[in-house]
């Protein structure tokens, strides 16, 4: 009789997991209150993934540390026994960022979720990594100030997972990013050290290292309060629908806008897809007989507001809109948008699954992308539906599928990548908001040449020599290109569950 021995390096082994799991599960219990640490397997399935679902992986261990005294004490253990650690926010992000390792502890700042303080002189906000986004700004609203960056997900997200996703929303044209929003970031090295970088002014002294921490995605340290700035709330907002009969004039009429220097605070587009998704699901008064329509929105003065309606309103008109629609109260102004944020949740009115992308184009080239994605529907046997931040060229473009139709999911992930390679061909890049995680790693390939992989590898191992902060994300080896050219030459997909450890 042969009798297979366990491989003690195996860590899917069962036997070698439960071993670890009890060896770092007492690890930390003398480290931790019972309640920051989770084990049973009821308790940790919550944590399987992130928004993108498709890829799952239970946790061996989720902690939900307090205080920042706790976040040190986990990453010390977790240095001491070389346990992968990955950082979770509330679990909203779409690139499966967050996604367990088999081996490793899940550390969730989702308890971290006071606001230190509020400052209205100085317009900033010291909060920690849990607090929701929109929180932030319903605790300004008392002194007519918010908190800028609105991702559609912002009633549910954290700052903490915004600053590892350097997440958008649909006025970051105007108002910018997560890193243009956040003046400084307290975090947590590997090593156990705490480091602030940026500060209360403009700008501080030595390496810009607090641009380069925001949007790591959990590959660099742990985030531990953030300092956030604060703008005054406009008093007045006003949107335009325009409906345009062809897309590529609706893409045309984005370039114009900007062309003739008007910087609207939002600036949106949804295809004739996503307007009949959305409309019955939130009746926000879309024309669903147009091929495409413009959300462009102005805020400022009630005069300056005005003007830029009458400005914007004539150069769409001059684009060749088919109809134009100005909201005439706040009311119609949070209808208009609501369409747009719930363009992801109306995708499940018309299709079992769906698949978000995340690329960004030059604006000039946003009608020929789209009759490149338009083809591919066509390749790929698979709708898909357009929402995207035109103004700066991001797109989301949703695939729909079936996870239970044999080959679906393989097709939409086809379809997804060819996008992405796409958006390189023509100047973008793969990502706008959503991040790398493992959804993209592949894709990072396509985009950067050896040399430059290598640099991204470098900075990983100035900061996480051991590479214990969220290993096999967002930065491929050089061997898995390598491999991922041999199979893109044949035709062939390669997944995450081939990734090496590095």
């Amino acid at each position: 009789m042969t009798i297979a021995i366990p491989d003690p390096a195996d860590p899917a082994d069962p036997v070698v997991l439960a071993a670890r799991q009890r060896e770092v599960a007492a690890a930390l219990g003398a480290v931790l209150p019972p309640r920051c640490v989770l084990s049973a397997m009821e308790d940790t399935r919550p944590y399987e993934c992130d928004g993108l679902a498709a890829y799952r992986q239970l946790p061996m261990i989720v902690t939900l540390p307090e205080t920042e005294a706790q976040v040190l004490a986990i990453l010390n253990v977790c240095r001491q026994l070389k346990v992968p650690i990955v950082p979770r926010g509330a679990g909203t992000g779409l690139s499966g960022g967050a996604m367990p390792i088999v081996d490793g502890v899940v550390l969730s700042t989702a308890r971290m979720s006071q606001i230190v303080r509020l400052d209205p002189y100085a317009r900033t906000a010291v909060v920690q990594p849990g607090v929701r986004n929109l929180a932030i700004s319903e605790a300004a609203a008392q002194h007519a100030l918010y908190y800028a960056p609105d991702p559609s997900s912002q009633i549910a997200c954290t700052i903490g997972g915004n600053v590892a996703e350097n997440s958008g929303g649909v006025h970051c044209l105007k108002y910018g990013l997560t890193v243009h929003n956040v003046l400084r970031v307290r975090m947590a090295t590997i090593d156990g050290d705490v480091v602030e970088l940026g500060g209360d002014a403009l700008d501080a002294p030595g390496l810009d290292l607090l641009a380069l921490f925001i949007g790591s995605e959990g590959m660099l340290g742990i985030v531990t309060e953030v300092t956030v700035k604060l703008i005054p709330k406009p008093a007045m907002a006003r949107v335009i629908m325009a409906s345009f009969n062809q897309v590529g004039a609706g893409c045309n009429a984005v370039a114009e806008l900007i062309a003739a220097g008007i910087i609207p605070a939002g600036l949106e587009m949804m295809d004739q897809t996503s307007a009949r998704m959305v409309e019955p699901f939130v009746k926000a008064g879309y024309d669903t007989e147009a091929a495409a329509i413009l959300l462009c929105e102005a805020d400022g003065t009630g005069e300056e507001v005005e003007e830029d309606i009458a400005r914007m309103s004539a150069v769409l008109q001059q684009a060749g809109a088919s109809a134009i629609a100005v909201s005439r109260d706040e009311a119609e102004r949070m209808r208009f948008w609501s369409g747009r944020k719930n363009a992801f949740p109306a995708a499940g009115r018309i299709s079992p699954d769906y698949y978000c992308m995340d690329g960004t184009i030059p604006r000039k080239r946003l009608a020929e992308v789209l009759a490149g994605i338009a083809a591919m529907e066509i390749k790929y046997a698979l709708r898909c539906a357009n929402v995207f931040h035109a103004g700066d060229g991001n797109l989301h473009p949703l695939i729909l599928f079936n996870a239970n139709a044999p080959g679906e999911f393989a097709r939409a992930e086809a379809f997804g990548a060819e996008i992405l390679a796409l958006c390189v061909a023509v100047g973008g890049t793969i990502t706008g908001e959503h991040g790398v995680g493992i959804e993209k790693i592949d894709s990072m390939c396509v985009q950067f040449a050896p040399a430059e992989l290598a640099a991204f590898h470098a900075v990983k191992r100035a900061f996480d020599p051991a590479r214990l902060l969220n290993p096999n994300k967002a930065i491929p080896t050089l061997n898995r290109c390598a491999e991922f050219g041999k199979m893109r030459v044949t035709g062939g997909l390669l997944k995450f569950a081939d990734l090496p450890r590095f």
